[in-house]
């Protein structure tokens, strides 16, 4: 059994953890609980960390915005998904969403709908262009940007 940490300890190790990489209450809150520190140490906790700006949510949003952009192709609606579920707040949300590039946007829709479009055995338009919607809906981009990219990507 992992050993219990004291509230002192749980504050030195989380404040470790926060500043080494971007993390969200959420994510703090639940490592805590793991850690065997009650609520109400854990609210304590977590407030001197926002205090002290190791926790910022609206920084986290937007590392993770941008991660999941860059490395795994998310489109806005997954990510609003994601960060909604962390309990991140919705104005954080949407300035993080903000700070996405519309061009490399739409460029980073096309580039995964035409590298897909070469895995589909299918040679009837119709069932590739069903596909490949189905495959940028799952990765979370919007509709109206779907249609019009892959009119570029099945003639």
């Amino acid at each position: 059994m992992a050993k219990i940490l004291t509230p002192p300890e749980a504050l030195h190790r989380a404040a470790a953890l926060c500043s080494s990489a971007e993390h969200c209450t959420a994510d703090i809150r639940e490592k805590l609980a793991r850690w065997g520190v009650t609520e109400a140490d854990s609210r304590t906790i977590i407030d001197r960390l926002v205090q002290e700006r190791f926790i910022d949510e609206q920084r986290y949003a937007v590392a993770f915005v941008k991660d999941k952009f860059r490395f795994s192709g998310w489109g806005r609606i997954k990510m609003r998904y994601a960060l909604q579920q962390k309990r991140i707040d919705g104005s954080d949300i949407d300035h993080a969403l903000a700070t996405l590039d519309e061009e490399q946007y739409n460029d980073r829709l096309l580039e995964l709908l035409q590298a897909k479009s070469r895995s589909i055995r299918d040679d009837d338009p119709e069932a590739r262009r069903a596909k490949l919607f189905r495959f940028a809906t799952s990765r979370g981009f919007e509709s109206a940007l779907i249609f019009n990219a892959l009119k570029q990507v099945v003639p």
